[in-house]
């Protein structure tokens, strides 16, 4: 393992890390544990090329069963419906992955029709009804103005994913290596997300270098993320250190709780920690910290 804190990976709040790994390479599916990963994503869409879908459905059962005893949440990532995906889903759904994603999300009806097939695939292979989750994918535009309702569209969505290379292309944007021209995108998608109850999984940097890795997911954490994408195994340790609250950040929001709750105690309405108001929001936020923290096993 990459990082040395074993969180609670069950739940949606603490995948911090989501890695896409090739759908049709057993070598790299087995492989994928190594990476520290809290969630693995066997990718059927972009890194298979069609001719190769067989090879990747037939994997299906082995590289769940394998993340399952690693501990790993297994999803699988099947192609849009009209271009094969049912097929797909067939063969992710006999394996049992904890998360069924869809690429290419832009209106609620597809994960509606999702949600159903899920339903049907369920209850003929004799799983409990409602355990598999989905993860709508939003690369596009039109998909980026209906975040909030393709979120609601069903109870089995707990989280939803941006885009980065596909999001570009469809906005006409040009590509560099410190996103600026996704900027908008990425802090829109996750106010959507926020507001409908769901993680909001950031873009993967598409890019090789450590340095641009760590630098977006500061990011990332600053607009808000919690969980990261990556296409690179090697980015999945930068991005559980980042979004993993650190003895620093855990020092500071006790400061912030003791001072505030002395100067509520003193009849005050705030208190000042080096040099800055702590107020009612400053006080939760610090409270949401540690509360993480404590989840992922930082404290």
């Amino acid at each position: 393992m990459s990082n040395s804190i074993s969180p609670d990976r069950r739940s949606p709040a603490a995948r911090r890390s989501w890695l896409f790994v090739p759908g049709a390479d057993r070598e790299a599916l087995l492989a994928g544990p190594r990476s520290g990963a809290d969630v693995l994503i066997q990718e059927m869409e972009d890194f298979v090329p069609a001719d190769r879908r067989p090879e990747a459905r037939a994997l299906c059962a082995e590289a769940v069963a394998a993340w399952r005893a690693a501990g790993v949440v297994a999803a699988v990532r099947v192609n849009p419906f009209w271009d094969g995906g049912l097929a797909d889903l067939e063969a992710a759904m006999a394996a049992g992955p904890d998360i069924i994603a869809l690429p290419k999300v832009s209106a609620p009806e597809h994960m509606v029709q999702l949600d159903r097939a899920v339903t049907d695939l369920e209850r003929r292979h004799g799983r409990p009804p409602g355990s598999t989750e989905l993860l709508a994918n939003i690369e596009s535009a039109r998909g980026l103005m209906q975040t909030y309702d393709i979120a609601k569209s069903s109870p089995r969505i707990t989280a939803c994913l941006v885009a980065s290379e596909d999001m570009a292309a469809d906005l006409g944007a040009a590509r560099s290596r410190d996103g600026a021209e996704l900027a908008y995108a990425r802090a829109r998608f996750h106010l959507e997300c926020v507001a409908a109850g769901v993680v909001s999984v950031d873009c993967p940097y598409t890019y090789a270098d450590a340095a641009g890795a760590e630098a977006e997911t500061e990011t990332a954490r600053r607009l808000g993320f919690t969980a990261k994408s990556a296409a690179l195994p090697a980015h999945i340790a930068i991005i559980n250190r980042v979004l993993t609250p650190n003895a620093e950040a855990i020092g500071q929001a006790r400061a912030v709780i003791a001072a505030f709750e002395a100067a509520r105690a003193a009849g005050n309405d705030r208190a000042e920690v080096a040099g800055s108001l702590v107020e009612k929001p400053a006080y939760h936020a610090a409270g949401r910290l540690l509360a993480r923290a404590r989840m992922l096993g930082g404290v």
